[in-house]
Formats: structure tokens, sequence, C-alpha cells
């Protein structure tokens, strides 16, 4: 029998650190899943989904846990996955605008307020090739739920677009949803 686990991992970065996690893992027979990390500000930040035998869980939390010496702190958490509750339509939103405060804060609390699911975040901000002001990214992978009224979600986007003189899309509706 095997035990899942998700796990956050933060620290400095440097050399090394996913191999020390990797060799945790390997060391007492479990398996990376599935991840997500990344240098930020300095520090390395990490998500992860791991498989082990049961008989050696208690052998790996405690191996994980241990990386906080070296300055890694590291937050299990058992995997709580279910089946149930899958969207009905799968989309992409992409915002491109000068940056400012509150931009996820808006676009997330629309989200919210429809019942949609963020399920995977990525921004960034970097300098306009032409005028060097700050220029926000983000890309976001959504869940849409059956009761999602999409052209009503799509105008309370275009609200916020308009508000805050940035372009938002939404694009991609997978099954299930009507693309208006």
């Amino acid at each position: 029998m095997k035990r899942t686990f998700v796990m956050t991992v933060i620290g400095p970065d440097r050399p090394g650190l996913v191999e020390a996690i990797s060799r945790a893992i390997a060391s007492r027979g479990g398996n990376w899943l599935q991840s997500r990390m990344a240098h930020l500000g300095g520090q390395f930040a990490g998500l992860l989904r791991v498989e082990v035998p049961t008989p050696s869980e208690s052998a790996l939390l405690a191996d994980l846990q241990g990386l906080s010496a070296s300055g890694l702190s590291v937050v299990i958490h058992e995997d709580s996955h279910r089946a149930a509750g899958s969207p009905a339509s799968v989309c992409e939103l992409d915002i491109v605008g000068q940056d400012r405060p509150g931009i996820i804060n808006q676009i997330s609390r629309v989200l919210a307020l429809a019942g949609v699911n963020v399920e995977e975040l990525e921004t960034e901000c970097s300098s306009a090739a032409m005028s060097g002001q700050t220029l926000f990214h983000g890309r976001a992978r959504l869940g849409i739920p059956a009761h999602c009224e999409l052209e009503a979600l799509r105008a309370e986007l275009e609200k916020i677009a308009a508000d805050m003189i940035v372009e938002i899309s939404l694009e991609g509706l997978s099954a299930g949803a009507d693309a208006g």
C-alpha cells in the first residue's frame, strides 16, 4: 500500500536543494509525482506531490523535516484528492497591462463570486520594451463550474480590464461549456 503527500518547500536558494529533496524521497522508495518550483526573490519555493510505500512513510516524513537543518522549511499534508467536483470546463485567463496594485485581487474576487476555481496561476512583472514601465503579465488555468454564466463572467472581467487599463482574455473553454 502507498500513501500520497503534498508538500511545500521554501528556503534560501542554492545549488543542490532539489537533489536533497529528491534523495530523501528516493531513499525511502518514494516516487516524485508532480511539482512546481521556482526561484523567487532569493528564495527557492516549491510545491510537490509524492507517493511513498506505507512502511516508509514515517521515515520519509522525518527525513524531509530534517532538511530544516539546511535552512529548508518543509510543510507536509496528506493528499486529499477528491475525484468528485470536477469542473464542467477548463480555460486559460491571460492578463497583460501596466502593473498596479490590486489586479489579482479584483480578478480573483470576480472569479470567486462566479464559483470559478483558480487551478494554476503564474504572474510576473517585467520592464516594457519601449517605455521601460513595469508590465504585469498573468496567466491562470481556471476550472469553470457548470452553473457559471459565462457571458456574465466575461462582462465582469471586461469591466475590470477597462477600469484598470489591462488586457484580459478568456480562451480555450473545453467540453461542457458554451464558449460564447
